[in-house]
């Protein structure tokens, strides 16, 4: 009995908060599309020096989205005003379909966590299925900006960019499953 408990309760409000606070990071930090993105924050890691051998440091990474997603991204690609130009566009197209995804993937967790009654199979099987259809959505638009960024980029800052957003989902996504219990 998943919503029946205290934990339940408590593990909704906080997934519904990362999914709000993703939600609102990412809409937040997009802006008009064609225009240039915010300066790097201050506090955004910086890639390491070590040329061919740069790794992210995961805790940072977190940190800089939070603050930042948008100026980290900037800041690690380092694309030129052209590349700038055909890139932001893409990327808040790509961010708007990434929150409808969450958006789906609320609603299924609030489906999950708000039960006050034990899980059917019939429900269960409708939640497997709601999850699926946010994953689909979420690839459906990683296939679209994948076609799109390599027009658009250079194929290795294309795959730059993409590598980074599976770091940034990674994290979200990893958050989001230490918070949620099993169904029971």
């Amino acid at each position: 009995m998943i919503g029946s408990t205290n934990r339940g309760a408590a593990a909704w409000m906080v997934a519904a908060g990362l999914f709000v606070a993703g939600a609102l990071g990412a809409s937040a930090q997009t802006s008009a599309p064609g225009s240039a993105p915010p300066p790097p924050a201050a506090t955004s890691p910086a890639p390491s020096a070590g040329g061919a051998d740069e790794s992210v440091d995961l805790q940072a990474l977190r940190d800089a989205v939070k603050t930042d997603k948008k100026a980290y991204v900037a800041s690690m690609l380092k694309l030129t005003p052209l590349e700038a130009k055909r890139f932001w566009p893409l990327y808040d197209t790509y961010q708007g379909a990434l929150n409808l995804a969450n958006q789906e993937r609320a609603v299924t967790l609030n489906g999950m966590l708000s039960r006050d009654e034990p899980m059917t199979n019939a429900y269960a099987k409708q939640l497997a299925a709601a999850g699926l259809t946010a994953d689909e959505t979420e690839i459906r638009a990683r296939r679209r900006l994948y076609t799109r960024l390599m027009r658009a980029l250079p194929a290795e800052k294309a795959a730059r960019y993409l590598e980074l957003e599976d770091k940034i989902r990674a994290v979200q996504a990893y958050d989001l499953a230490a918070t949620i219990p099993l169904i029971h």
